[in-house]
């Protein structure tokens, strides 16, 4: 089949017809086995951008692993240090070739664990690459465009108010003064649409401000436990907003509530919608909403108050103290922070993003979509890289340029590496690690990369 592709100047066309169809630690060896609304001077460099992938991408990857040694004494090291419970790399080429795979887990938390590929964890923000995917497909087919207001979906955000300090300023503003209780809020002036939610301009955000009126508010609200997409959204609309839409980037819940808007424009759930345009089409397996028969997923941790320990729910209090239900019978699918994944599983998605959209013959968006999702949009002044919708991209003043990157709240991580033809991905399951994580990505990147070179060498 054609595609027919209706041009309209810096913007996503409104229709793109689809073709649809502390102690002991155990090593297991390793395995050697959109086009965008693009602005001003970031449609330049997006386009010179998405050229060089493209065609590193369409190469067949030659990257090789030949002596892991420095790559597991990086995982050993930190399972070792009491900062993680256990650790799994895997590192996958664009054919789904595994050159890398290794797992340190800390016996003494986690006696008789084993964590492999197809060990279920919860990935949570790592859900939202997948539903901006499936949003995505949605703006290709003309079900949804970037500008559409998104209480033409969901009504009970019609009327959302905005906090602000004394002076008027919005509470995410540089210049405002701190919050005082109770809040003072004022009526949102701008239409929130479905690009801020991609953008994380739409001023939703977790209860982890630092704001304390704010988090309160955000904890109160209890919003994991609402019943469905309209109990959860009227709950939004009881909490002001941090700034106007569309005011900054600010990081949040936008990509949840994007995902209720792609259900609501196709009377499907969010399940339904990557069950039906992703997992289905393009056979991956292990990657979902609710936890399958028969599995478990690994048990609570946390180090935030610097000991490695088994959690309580409290400990993680992105929501306050709630978090995400992983019944197979849920009705509330939380676009942004809800899935579940295998290592096996979510490599495989990551691979049709390296693949232009595609997996397997099978293609799920258009290379503009892809383009577009990588492309500049936010965190412009950024001396290493920029934001694209959710997706973290380095520039040559990285360690690494031109990758791919993002992760999720309990220390997984993951990065497509476009010009050399792989995915990597750095799972775990614990909350509250130093830096965010930082510290661990940037070493085992450091050995791969280091790895890769002495594979090469003459």
């Amino acid at each position: 089949m054609h595609w027919k592709l209706r041009d309209r100047v810096s913007k996503i066309p409104d229709r793109i017809w689809r073709r649809k169809q502390q102690s002991g630690i155990r090593p297991v060896a390793h395995v050697q086995h959109v086009w965008s609304r693009l602005r001003s001077n970031a449609i330049v460099a997006g386009a010179m951008l998405s050229l060089a992938f493209s065609v590193a991408a369409s190469a067949q990857s030659d990257v090789q692993i030949t002596d892991p040694t420095a790559l597991n004494r990086v995982l050993d090291q930190f399972v070792e240090s009491g900062q993680y419970p256990f650790l799994y790399a895997r590192l996958e080429s664009a054919e789904g070739r595994v050159l890398y795979e290794y797992s340190a887990v800390n016996d003494a938390l986690l006696p008789g664990v084993t964590v492999d590929g197809q060990s279920w964890m919860r990935v949570w923000s790592m859900s939202k690459i997948v539903t901006i995917a499936v949003v995505m497909d949605l703006v290709e087919e003309g079900t949804l465009s970037l500008e559409d207001p998104v209480s033409d979906y969901l009504p009970w955000l019609s009327d959302l108010q905005v906090a602000v300090d004394a002076d008027g300023q919005s509470l995410s503003s540089p210049e405002s003064a701190a919050a005082k209780c109770p809040l003072q809020t004022v009526p949102a002036t701008q239409t929130l649409t479905v690009e801020h939610l991609l953008n994380h301009t739409g001023g939703f955000y977790y209860a982890v401000t630092g704001i304390d009126c704010l988090d309160e508010l955000a904890a109160e609200a209890s919003l994991p436990t609402a019943r469905n997409t309209k109990a959860f959204a009227k709950r939004l609309a009881e909490l002001p907003l941090i700034h106007q839409p569309g005011e900054r980037y600010y990081y949040g819940l936008n990509t949840s509530v994007l995902g209720m808007v792609a259900e609501r424009a196709t009377k499907r759930s969010l399940k339904q919608l990557v069950e039906e345009r992703i997992s289905k089409p393009l056979r991956i397996r292990g990657l979902q909403y609710g936890l399958p028969d028969g599995e478990t997923l690994l048990p609570l941790t946390t180090v935030a108050d610097g000991t490695l320990r088994l959690a309580q729910t409290q400990d993680l209090d992105i929501f306050g103290d709630a978090l995400p239900d992983y019944d197979k019978g849920r009705k509330l699918f939380l676009g942004g922070e809800g899935m579940l994944a295998t290592t096996d599983g979510y490599a495989d998605f990551l691979r049709v993003l390296l693949g232009r959209g595609a997996l397997f013959g099978q293609r799920l968006l258009d290379e503009a979509s892809v383009d577009a999702i990588t492309a500049p949009h936010t965190q412009l002044d950024n001396p290493q890289g920029h934001n694209g919708y959710n997706l973290w991209v380095t520039n040559d003043n990285a360690p690494v340029p031109n990758l791919w990157m993002g992760g999720g709240y309990e220390g997984t991580h993951f990065w497509i590496d476009p010009e050399r033809g792989f995915v990597g991905l750095l799972m775990s399951q614990v909350h509250g690690v130093p830096n965010f994580g930082q510290d661990l990505e940037s070493a085992f990147r450091a050995a791969v990369y280091e790895a890769m070179s002495s594979a090469v060498a003459p």
